[in-house]
């Protein structure tokens, strides 16, 4: 508006047909066009652009967090769902413009915690108190641009930046990255973790690449599934032990070069624990599995 551009959120309501379990293929009802209804907009007119907007990961629908300029607001969306009502908020305050670049809820802790980037920091915020809970200055050498939380294992977050890296933290103790990931050589726009298979990571980057990793040390099941005794004869029990003590390493499992551009978004199907989707700056969207071989691996 007036040459400037406005970043603004709304909440819609998709059509019947198209929510999940319904039985209808999308192509039954090509001839007529579904429209999505708008239910209300996020007015941030106060609060400046909006950079993110979070649903609460196990709730019934009704809150939303979203970022906008150096503002955390927490919405509630009314019975009707036909109105926002802003019900607590907080400002991120220091020196200089700060600007929030992304942020993810936590769907640990009953939901009450969100992590915040902005500009080389990371933040933990309280949603009942908005009080911040930890910080981690300099997280990234340059800007932090995406996070998430592991989903199996409390207080593990992922985050990536402009320095081509990935950090994995324990938000217990946020001086040092539990682990760092560098096989990027550009911006790393993304990271996701699997919803079903916390070992497995997703990474997005400018280099036109996707990266699939196994962090099997800091995922919720480090040495694999324990095997009964029972079931072992007592030649493999032996064998099965000491396969056992010694955890699998963390790995490069596929780099994925079908981009020519830099790939700006990736993620995880919530059907299908095997499929991803990427998507680049030129447009292309393509649909990968997890490689077989890895997948029998993790389930047997």
């Amino acid at each position: 508006s007036d040459s400037k551009v406005m970043t603004c959120a709304a909440v819609w309501r998709m059509p019947k047909e198209l929510e999940s379990g319904s039985h209808e293929s999308p192509d039954d009802s090509s001839s007529n066009t579904q429209t999505l209804e708008l239910l209300c907009h996020l007015d941030n007119t106060a609060h400046g652009n909006m950079a993110c907007v979070m649903w609460e990961p196990m709730g019934d629908g009704k809150k939303i967090i979203s970022l906008a300029d150096n503002n955390i607001l927490l919405w509630d969306l009314q019975e009707s769902s036909a109105k926002a009502v802003l019900s607590s908020s907080a400002a991120l305050e220091g020196k200089g413009q700060l600007k929030f670049t992304s942020g993810r809820w936590s769907p640990h802790h009953n939901c009450t915690q969100i992590a915040t980037a902005n500009d080389t920091t990371v933040r933990g915020w309280d949603t009942r108190s908005m009080r911040q809970i930890y910080c981690i200055e300099n997280a990234h050498g340059q800007l932090v641009r995406d996070l998430d939380f592991n989903p199996n294992k409390q207080y593990y977050l992922a985050s990536c930046g402009d320095d081509c890296k990935v950090k994995f933290w324990d938000t217990r103790n946020v001086t040092e990255p539990v682990k760092t990931l560098e096989e990027h050589s550009h911006w790393v726009w993304n990271v996701r973790y699997n919803h079903s298979h916390d070992q497995l990571i997703l990474t997005g980057s400018s280099d036109s690449r996707v990266i699939l990793s196994n962090m099997v040390s800091i995922s919720s099941e480090p040495f694999g599934h324990m095997v009964d005794d029972d079931e072992l004869s007592d030649q493999d029990d032996q064998h099965q032990e000491e396969k056992i003590k010694e955890p699998l390493q963390d790995s490069v499992i596929a780099t994925y070069e079908e981009h020519e551009d830099s790939v700006y978004a990736v993620e995880w199907s919530s059907a299908d624990p095997w499929l991803f989707a990427s998507l680049s700056y030129d447009g292309r969207l393509v649909i990968n599995r997890v490689p077989r071989a890895l997948k029998y691996h993790i389930l047997l």
